[in-house]
């Protein structure tokens, strides 16, 4: 038989033909059983040209078979492949990360006051008066009131205003200087010493505080305001405020007027109880 490509019948394929093979479990092998390797056969696509190359389409089918167990040997067999302990591994639980922690905020700086209370800032000074009222507040607001124990300064309730902001409004408005701020806590002292049914509660902060600030203002300062002035930053009527300075000045029996050195006793004890403030020098 001539191959139609080549026009001519190769030297090897005439001997091929003339040796008879005999196929056995699919395999082609001789009568004589030569062992040695035979180069596999070239597809019936593959065609030798004059000059004895080969063209690029007669890839042998060996290789073919070859390059694909290659191809599949390179893969990843690591899904394929069985456990060597018969035991099939457990899945890696999933790792979420943790959620960025907010960074907490720095402790405040502590203010440093000055060692005379002429020269502080009257808004710190506020902050310390106001500190220190809200203490007395907690503790006597848990004591209850008993028949008779009521007294002008005592309202009805609690006004909504907070005591920082009701003070820091009568500083403001009222035009209230650190010695007659400092006048104010020692009018505590003096007025519960003298006048046991008065305590400092929710119920008669205020009220205490534009009473004392009206006269402090009046016995301490060359200048000061009317008492229209002080009624209407106070919050409270004419005639209220002249009941309250009257009761005022007779139960602390008209001795208003505190000496230099308690006040600045007053000054230092009102620095130490607090944390966030420092006496210079300290």
């Amino acid at each position: 038989m001539v191959d139609a490509s080549t026009q001519y019948s190769p030297p090897n394929q005439q001997k091929a033909e003339q040796t008879p093979t005999s196929t056995i479990a699919g395999l082609e092998l001789s009568e004589k059983e030569d062992h040695s390797p035979k180069t596999a056969p070239l597809s019936a696509a593959a065609t030798k040209r004059r000059d004895g190359t080969v063209s690029s389409q007669s890839r042998p089918e060996s290789t073919t078979a070859q390059a694909q167990i290659k191809r599949h040997a390179v893969e990843p067999a690591t899904a394929a492949r069985p456990p060597a302990n018969g035991v099939e591994p457990e899945e890696e639980p999933s790792v979420e990360p943790s959620p960025v922690k907010k960074a907490r905020p720095d402790a405040p700086p502590v203010r440093i006051m000055p060692l005379q209370y002429e020269n502080c800032n009257t808004r710190d000074l506020v902050v310390l008066i106001a500190s220190m009222l809200m203490e007395l507040i907690r503790y006597n607001d848990a004591i209850p009131l008993r028949d008779g124990q009521l007294t002008r300064f005592h309202s009805r309730a609690p006004p909504g205003i907070s005591v920082l902001d009701y003070l820091q409004r009568l500083t403001t408005h009222a035009t209230l200087s650190p010695p007659i701020l400092l006048s104010v806590v020692y009018y505590i002292d003096r007025l519960c010493a003298l006048y046991p049914a008065f305590t400092i509660s929710s119920l008669t902060v205020h009220r205490f505080l534009i009473t004392s600030s009206t006269v402090a203002s009046k016995g301490l300062s060359d200048s000061f305001w009317t008492n229209k002035t002080y009624a209407r930053v106070g919050g409270v009527s004419m005639k209220e405020l002249a009941l309250l300075e009257l009761e005022f000045l007779t139960r602390m029996e008209w001795r208003i007027v505190p000496k230099p050195e308690v006040l600045v006793d007053y000054y230092k004890s009102l620095i130490a109880r607090n944390s966030q403030y420092q006496l210079e020098g300290t």
